[in-house]
């Protein structure tokens, strides 16, 4: 028998070519994907660098299609975040291979462990914000970005030491450089070259890590130590090469977005004194509203992604051929007034009592390949903003909003989440 597809059948989209695609993608990213969705509608064809043919879609019965269907039809981009984070990262595997690994790197993150670590977090917010200046305006991302990267190498490795201390100093350039390497159509050759300062960086981080292993108590409760001591099906273990691939996924995804999201949080609530006054009382269901608001408003990362792995993929109205890249524009689907109505308001209260819809609130992307790290994330953002609207009163503003600023990866507020601050009567003052 001959297996018939329907003919090959992609959105419309612009015809420039792909340079000059490229170019307007990376000087106008998120303004630039609402012109094309305005041109063309939900759904646009685009032939970028680094992705190449690419179908960008935001239409919410698509998108879900997309994150069910398996992995003989879609699975991970052949160009991914491996090139960054190493060839055994969570980011880097596919099929078979990325399920086993999930499969071990997920009780350290759900679960009763949380609970262990809600009190790391709370421990380091409370040191970070004790320096923070009151009645002068400061940028707070630096300070989220030292809460969460403390936090996470405490979980990862347990108690404080030089190495610990090796790699507070080395993450957050080598996070950066990162960053901006993983966007940019740059190769590994040539003399003066941003990758040889990379992996200068990674061969340092490497040497730390082998250190730590060396140290690991095989008894211990950290990360590290459930990542040794975790075992696949057949009983082999985890290689130190994937130990150390996905301790780095750890250590920079558990972190920078984080961190940026809680900067966007202090820029939104700054702007919002109605509902700060409300957030005061310690309502912890309305904190958790306006955690999903401030990501469905303010998304860090724009775009998830599947590469077609099988001619003929049928995807809602379009029919696919094989090597074409799915984007999925994180932005476009929660910025549209049919699927979270006034979307251009900033609304916690849409989320008061109902958990969102995963196929159309996707800032941990989606399906199998959903940030592994998602559950861990949204606590310490809500352990980090309910020590601060503890601890401080954030002072409003009628400044405009802050602009979205792209950091590589992640978009960031371009002035790091201005914050005044008054720091609350603990009584006993006269």
């Amino acid at each position: 028998m001959t297996t018939m597809t329907r003919p090959v059948a992609l959105p419309p989209g612009p015809a420039a070519p792909r340079a000059v695609q490229g170019a307007y993608a990376l000087t106008q990213p998120l303004r630039g994907m609402r012109r094309l969705r305005a041109r063309y509608g939900d759904a646009f064809t685009v032939n970028v660098p680094i992705f190449g043919n690419a179908v960008v879609i935001s239409d919410p019965a698509e998108i879900k299609q997309l994150f069910t269907s398996g992995p003989e039809l879609v699975d991970n981009l052949e160009v991914n975040l491996g090139r960054v984070l190493g060839p055994r990262s969570m980011f880097a595997l596919s099929g078979d291979e990325h399920k086993r690994q999930r499969k071990l790197l997920v009780p350290p993150f759900h679960g009763k462990r949380l609970a262990a670590y809600e009190r790391i977090v709370e421990e380091e917010t409370v040191r970070e914000l004790a320096t923070w200046p009151e009645g002068t305006p400061f940028a707070t991302l630096p300070s989220m970005m030292r809460i969460t990267l403390n936090a996470i190498l405490r979980a990862v490795f347990g108690a404080e030491g030089a190495e610990f201390a090796e790699l507070r100093e080395l993450l957050p350039p080598f996070v950066t450089l990162g960053s901006r390497l993983a966007v940019l159509p740059i190769t590994k050759r040539g003399r003066f070259n941003p990758w040889r300062r990379f992996e200068k960086m990674r061969r340092e981080y490497d040497a730390i890590v082998d250190r730590l292993i060396a140290k690991a108590s095989p008894d211990g409760d950290d990360v590290l130590a459930m990542m040794l001591q975790s075992r696949y099906d057949d009983g082999s273990g985890l290689s130190r090469e994937e130990i150390s691939d996905q301790l780095l996924t750890l250590l920079t995804a558990g972190h920078e977005t984080t961190a940026t999201t809680l900067a966007w949080a202090v820029e939104r609530l700054r702007r919002h004194p109605a509902l700060l006054a409300e957030l005061e009382t310690g309502d912890s269901k309305l904190l958790d509203a306006t955690i999903l608001e401030v990501q469905r408003t303010r998304p860090v990362i724009d775009l998830t992604a599947r590469q077609v792995k099988q001619d003929g993929f049928e995807l809602g109205r379009w029919t696919l051929p094989k090597g074409y890249a799915v984007l999925v524009s994180i932005a476009l689907i929660h910025d549209d007034d049919a699927v979270f109505p006034q979307a251009a308001k900033f609304d916690p209260h849409r989320f008061a009592g109902a958990r969102p819809d995963l196929y159309q609130w996707i800032p941990f992307g989606g399906g199998t390949r959903r940030c592994l790290g998602a559950a861990f994330a949204t606590m310490e953002m809500s352990v980090v903003l309910r020590t601060l609207l503890r601890d401080f009163t954030l002072v409003p503003t009628t400044e405009a909003g802050e602009r979205w600023h792209s950091r590589g990866v992640a978009y960031a507020p371009a002035k790091g989440g201005r914050a005044v601050v008054r720091r609350r009567s603990t009584g006993g003052d006269s």
